[in-house]
């Protein structure tokens, strides 16, 4: 007796294995999807990995420009600061708060309230007085320079490049001696009463704050990173 074929939707043997269009397209999305997560995975850990490196780099830098201010006295040595009467019933006014005559570079700033509103970054090629100077800068007072991936100096026309895109900021504020959440005007002082002597406009503790910022190239704002406060009593 003849065997009957085979049938029920099976393979005739030896016939060529494969898959459906079906299966095709369901291991096409599985491998889409997996592929699409690394690469998601892949760009949020180097985005994880800049701001740590960012973050580290402007701790780093705020606390450089610390090293710079904490050993200064809080007004200058010589000079000091004390209040004058312009006349005109304006009230007295604030004398030696800032920089001073001859002041005008880095290494000349010999007291805490010389910083207050200074900025220190790569564009900071004005003169002091006008809040900016060339940074950003070390415990030395040196310019930081760009360095290459290599750790090798970044030079353009025979002159190294500082750090482009950071900046170091400077606010310098007089504090309530006994809350120093509380901020004073510059040209604050405290009266004698009672047995309490008072507070002479120089005798007033100092809170210093440092703000590290990094500008990114093509972004239209710069991102603070790193911000360093403490107290000068």
């Amino acid at each position: 007796m003849r065997d009957r074929p085979q049938t029920g939707g099976r393979r005739p043997r030896g016939a060529a294995a494969g898959f459906t269009l079906i299966e095709a397209a369901l291991a096409t999305v599985i491998v889409g999807v997996g592929i699409l997560a690394m690469v998601d995975a892949q760009q949020a850990f180097i985005r994880s990995n800049n701001w740590s490196s960012h973050a580290a780099s402007g701790t780093y830098l705020a606390n450089e420009l610390r090293e710079i201010i904490r050993p200064l006295p809080r007004h200058d040595p010589t000079v000091g600061i004390s209040l004058e009467d312009p006349g005109g019933g304006g009230g007295a006014v604030i004398s030696g708060w800032g920089l001073n005559a001859g002041e005008t570079v880095l290494a000349d700033f010999d007291d805490v309230d010389d910083f207050d509103g200074m900025s220190f970054a790569f564009d900071g090629s004005a003169g002091a007085g006008d809040g900016d100077l060339p940074g950003p800068v070390n415990a030395f007072r040196e310019v930081i320079p760009e360095l290459t991936a290599d750790g090798d100096v970044v030079f353009a026309n025979g002159a190294s490049i500082p750090m482009s895109g950071w900046r170091q900021t400077v606010i310098v504020e007089k504090v309530d001696p006994f809350d120093t959440s509380i901020v004073l005007d510059n040209a604050y002082e405290e009266p004698a009463a009672g047995d309490f002597d008072g507070f002479t406009v120089d005798e007033f503790p100092l809170r210093v704050t440092v703000i590290v910022t990094y500008q990114a190239p093509g972004s239209l704002e710069p991102d603070e990173v790193a911000r360093v406060i403490w107290i000068k009593p």
